[in-house]
């Protein structure tokens, strides 16, 4: 890795790995990953890093070393990302634009975010796959579930781009059905803060932290974890979601090892 000389000293007991942001960690030989199989969902904010739009280069490579970290212990690991960053339907259509047409930009946005969380991960030694449920042959492979599957199955870092493929459903919905689709164990869902909160942290210094949120109760309270459709998808399949603060060096690597880390909804 660039910028840093790493020298590997196996030690009885311990396993050093290095996390996203180049420090070196360790964890005993019989520590195991609480999950298998992950989906990661992301919104297209946080590629912005410290931009006002688009992506932010060294924040992306930053992100990535921290995906790798996960896979590089032998977790199965997939990923949506939204595109709020370059163009969002909702907002668009609200601006007087088809809805729809609105939408399709949206789908688009996700692509060249996927193409570009990919292009990071390869470049730090991760094999990586794009598929989008919007057919574009020359950029990306087209989503298919068993494909997919066997490219997890082999290691691979699975991006799905264009949402669901239809208008009308956000990218939260999306990574609820793809987690679905490929048997994820958990879909996690990265954020700015440290998870959910009854009212925003940001804007309340009294706002009280969740460690472990109902379904319906995340629906009822309107606490904007994620729209009502994934929640609902998530609540009728058993799968839980865990809601993190992405900025945290390690917290991605710790949530997946079990330990306790943001908030649960299940």
């Amino acid at each position: 890795m660039p910028g840093f000389f790493i020298s590997l000293i196996y030690t009885k007991g311990k396993v050093p790995f290095v996390n996203g942001f180049g420090d070196i960690q360790s964890m005993t030989d019989s520590a195991q990953p609480k999950y298998n199989r992950i989906l990661l969902k992301l919104s297209g904010e946080a590629l912005m890093g410290k931009f006002d739009y688009g992506i932010d280069p060294a924040y992306i490579k930053t992100l990535a070393k921290e995906v790798k970290t996960v896979s590089d212990i032998g977790v199965e690991v997939a990923m949506v990302i939204g595109g709020g960053n370059i163009f969002r339907g909702a907002g668009l259509a609200e601006a007087g634009m088809d809805r729809v047409t609105g939408d399709h930009m949206g789908m688009l946005a996700t692509v060249m975010n996927c193409l570009s969380m990919q292009d990071a991960l390869e470049n730090i030694g991760a094999y990586c796959r794009v598929m989008s449920a919007l057919p574009i042959n020359s950029v990306c492979e087209d989503y298919i579930r068993r494909r997919a599957v066997r490219h997890l199955e082999k290691g691979r870092i699975v991006l799905f781009a264009s949402g669901t493929g239809s208008p009308f459903f956000t990218t939260d919905s999306a990574a609820s059905l793809r987690a679905v689709e490929i048997g994820a164990d958990v879909m996690i869902k990265g954020t700015k803060v440290d998870g959910i909160y009854d009212k925003d942290p940001m804007k309340h210094d009294d706002a009280k932290r969740y460690d472990v949120i109902k379904y319906d109760d995340a629906i009822e309270q309107k606490l904007g974890v994620m729209d009502t459709t994934a929640i609902v998808m998530c609540r009728d399949n058993d799968l839980p979601v865990k809601v993190f603060n992405m900025n945290e060096s390690g917290d991605l690597m710790r949530l997946v090892m079990g330990e306790s880390v943001g908030t649960t909804v299940q």
